[in-house]
């Protein structure tokens, strides 16, 4: 076994990312996937620090004939998954990508439906309170409702299709994984030609997000102006139509970048981040409840929708924190 695979297996042993053994190292985690692509080969230095880092000899790491550590092993870091490797062979690996990547379509465009759910809810009510339509504002609020609903229970579906869909590669989240030779560079190489892709649909859902509210300024100027109760309703529609746009691609490129950080098992997939991801699905289920029983308590789904962005950014913290948590424990 060469260093380069001395230094992979060492490190996921111990649950730590690229960036971790980084820092325990004082260098760039560019340097680390270097070695660990033998492209390069740390100093003596370095590896007489690697040695103590991992808590093996620096013969284990330099002699290439030297399968086992010489001396005994650091304990591997406690994160709450199971003890047991599981082996990702090169079919598993691309199956999962070409998966993930219809899984990523799927669930943004569920997301991008919720946000557009009340779109309708919103139009009709305006065309209601100014007369555009002969219906009251209560049948119109009705039809709205039971077309937002309708909506939210496509999305829902599509995320329990896409679940089920992606039962067999759960492994990837919940346990250690050993990838087979091979599969660490060809997931390297697609996340690398992926990464152009990947800042540029950023970038453009961010940019959405960010510039929804000028056209719903905008016609709420020229709804007061006028007096018309529709424009504003057109500017939330408006405005909510730009923010499920940039999520979608916020959530597409994000889910497919996840794809190649399972695998690699870096980002939020390394062995801690795995274990902090856990609860993810309740904090989720929360949010939902959350939206659904505050709509449904006062009844005003074009004002409710705005638990979502304020989710999204709290989901940040709270992975952050869960993070911390797991790690002080650790």
């Amino acid at each position: 076994m060469i260093l380069a695979d001395k230094i992979i297996e060492n490190r996921k042993k111990n649950g730590w990312s690229q960036e971790e053994l980084a820092d325990k190292l004082g260098v760039s985690r560019q340097s680390v996937s270097k070695w660990e692509g033998a492209q390069a080969v740390p100093d003596m230095k370095k590896i007489i620090q690697m040695a103590e880092v991992f808590g093996v000899s620096t013969d284990y790491l330099l002699r290439d004939d030297i399968e086992k550590a010489s001396a005994p092993d650091v304990p591997p870091v406690d994160n709450g998954l199971a003890d047991e490797v599981r082996s990702v062979s090169m079919e598993e690996a691309s199956a999962f990508l070409e998966h993930n990547m219809k899984a990523s379509t799927t669930v943004s465009t569920g997301v991008m439906l919720c946000i557009l759910s009340p779109v309708a809810l919103m139009i009709l009510g305006g065309l209601s309170s100014s007369g555009r339509i002969s219906v009251s504002e209560d049948v119109a609020g009705m039809a709205g409702v039971v077309i937002l609903l309708m909506i939210v229970a496509v999305a829902v579906g599509m995320f329990i299709i896409t679940s089920l869909r992606g039962k067999g590669y759960e492994f990837l989240e919940n346990t250690n994984i050993d990838t087979e030779y091979g599969v660490s560079g060809m997931a390297k190489e697609r996340r690398a030609s992926y990464a152009q892709t990947h800042s540029r649909l950023l970038v453009i859902g961010i940019m959405l997000c960010v510039m929804a509210a000028i056209p719903l300024l905008i016609l709420l100027m020229m709804g007061y102006s006028n007096n018309s109760d529709l424009l504003p309703a057109v500017g939330v529609a408006v405005l909510l139509a730009m923010v499920a746009v940039g999520v979608k691609l916020i959530v597409l490129t994000c889910i497919r970048q996840d794809g190649y950080d399972k695998l690699l098992e870096e980002g939020d997939y390394t062995r801690l981040g795995k274990k902090a991801g856990r609860y993810d699905g309740i904090y989720w289920a929360v949010a939902l409840a959350v939206y659904l029983g505050w709509s449904f308590y006062n009844m005003q789904w074009q004002t409710t929708w705005i638990v979502w962005p304020i989710a999204g950014v709290l989901y940040v913290a709270y992975h952050e924190i869960m993070k911390a948590v797991f790690r002080s424990r650790a």
